[in-house]
């Protein structure tokens, strides 16, 4: 009898065995001919992006800046780094989506999460050293390699959603073509390599969705935004909405960066606003699982954040801009709590401290170039309750609040006697405090079909060292849309 037991409990772990190759035989991340590191083709795709985006500049746009030498190069090393006076979105949405891409060749050839960041740092700095005549910045520097890693690691998971390695003909076509959309590079790199077209089936799966749930939905509706907060002085324009929440942070087995990750991003489809109106990255770096009651599940852990919220003037005649707000740059600690699902009611908490190393938002004097912006270094304090109501509905509850330091203003300095490219300032001096109100609901028309109604309240204190006059802005936004889920 003791005999018979061994053997029935061997023939069960051989069994488990046996089914745990299977799985690992499934997926591209577990085969090490696969994973091999290539940090020499990594590095020459890397400085090929530069040297592309700068052959583009130069020849097809014709523009001033392009127009290097090595007496540029050398001019940009010894005067050393300052604050540009570039455009909100291109220096804080632009120049991390540029960072991505580096970041990308690494993941592209083989690299994990941190052997990656080390590209993303030295494609910025060679661009800023060598590609543009005009003075390397601190604020691209930092938005480029900083928060180019939390994009480029976000779209090197959300394209492995669609491959898969088994499927042919139109279907395989569909799958590249879309993972190409979301990450440019690996979709090249995997045209160079061939494997856009070989056919697999084992390790032919990138992404185990047992392991990672991924839930994803797209909302379409209208914005309806007040300028000045006084109704019927508005504007309306319809929006794309996509939501991405990957991964589940209250499993023990999310252990690595960018396991659990929450993306909202929201396009304007057309109106006087700008084509991207906002975006919002929530990811976990480390974290530990703990249950400190039982059935109450909690992670804490630290977390990395990037926040655009981008708008323009809603009507003619109007003298102000709703909101600019930026967290390109933010770490910190963070809390998810999930209380005991009862009567089918699920009510989950997330709080989250960050320091913020480089963030922006609107100003009301300092006007230069193509700034009308202030830069600086802070703190944001967030807030997250959703209930979910199960086949009924579900209710949000968001406030984000950030605080924002200008150090570096141009005040005490002669202006007219400084060219406006070594300028070096971060804006106005002072300091601002920018608050997002948002609460919001949904009601299920179906399981997969959801009507959508919230409220954004913007709220802007800006305090100036300079200025007698402080500031103080509130407007507000009526969004209502139908949701469906996939």
């Amino acid at each position: 009898m003791k005999r018979l037991s061994i053997y029935l409990i061997s023939l069960l772990l051989s069994i488990g065995n046996i089914y745990a190759q299977q799985a690992d035989s499934l997926f591209a991340y577990n085969d090490s001919l696969r994973m091999i590191k290539r940090p020499w083709r990594a590095a020459f795709q890397s400085v090929g992006i530069n040297v592309g985006v700068w052959a583009f500049d130069c020849y097809a746009m014709n523009e001033k800046y392009a127009r290097i030498s090595f007496h540029s190069i050398r001019r940009n090393i010894n005067n050393g780094l300052v604050w540009d006076n570039d455009s909100f979105s291109t220096n804080l949405l632009a120049h991390p989506y540029n960072g991505s891409l580096y970041f990308s060749t690494a993941r592209a050839n083989g690299f994990n999460f941190w052997e990656s960041v080390p590209y993303s740092i030295a494609g910025s700095v060679m661009w800023e050293m060598c590609a543009e005549t005009e003075p390397p910045a601190i604020n691209d520097l930092l938005s480029t390699s900083i928060a180019g890693v939390a994009l480029g690691e976000v779209s090197y998971r959300l394209s492995s959603l669609v491959l898969d390695d088994s499927k042919q003909g139109a279907n395989r076509f569909f799958r590249e073509f879309v993972g190409t959309l979301i990450s440019p590079v690996r979709g090249i790199n995997r045209l160079f390599t061939g494997d856009a077209w070989k056919v697999r089936h084992k390790y032919n799966m990138y992404h185990d969705y047992n392991k990672y749930p991924v839930k994803f939905s797209a909302t379409i509706g209208n914005r309806y935004m007040v300028d000045d907060n006084r109704f019927f002085r508005d504007s309306n324009s319809p929006y794309l909405e996509f939501n991405v929440l990957y991964g589940d942070p209250l499993k023990e087995n999310t252990h690595y960066p960018f396991d659990y990750f929450s993306l909202n991003s929201v396009f304007n489809l057309g109106g006087n606003q700008p084509v991207v109106g906002s975006i919002n990255l929530l990811a976990k770096l480390y974290g530990k699982y703990l249950e400190p009651i039982p059935e109450h599940k909690m992670l804490i852990g630290l977390f990395q954040h990037f926040d655009f919220y981008d708008s323009g003037l809603l009507i003619d005649g109007s003298k102000n801009i709703p909101f600019k707000i930026s967290e390109a740059v933010a770490f910190g600690v963070g809390m998810i709590y999930q209380f005991p699902t009862t009567n089918k009611v699920k009510i989950r908490q997330s709080s989250f401290f960050n320091g913020i190393l480089l963030g922006g938002n609107l100003t009301d004097y300092y006007k230069w170039i193509d700034r009308n912006y202030n830069m600086g270094s802070g703190y944001s304090i967030k807030n997250y309750t959703s209930i979910d109501f199960g086949k009924y509905g579900n209710f949000e509850l968001n406030l984000q609040h950030y605080r924002i330091f200008t150090w570096v203003g141009y005040e005490n300095k002669n202006i007219a006697g400084i060219d406006s490219l070594y300028l070096n300032v971060q804006g106005d001096k002072g300091s601002a405090w920018l608050t997002v109100i948002n609460p919001k609901m949904g009601i299920n028309l179906n399981p997969n079909l959801l009507m959508t109604a919230g409220l954004y309240y913007y709220l802007r204190n800006s305090y100036y060292a300079y200025y007698r006059k402080n500031v103080f802005y509130r407007t507000f936004e009526v969004r209502f849309g139908l949701r469906y889920s996939f």
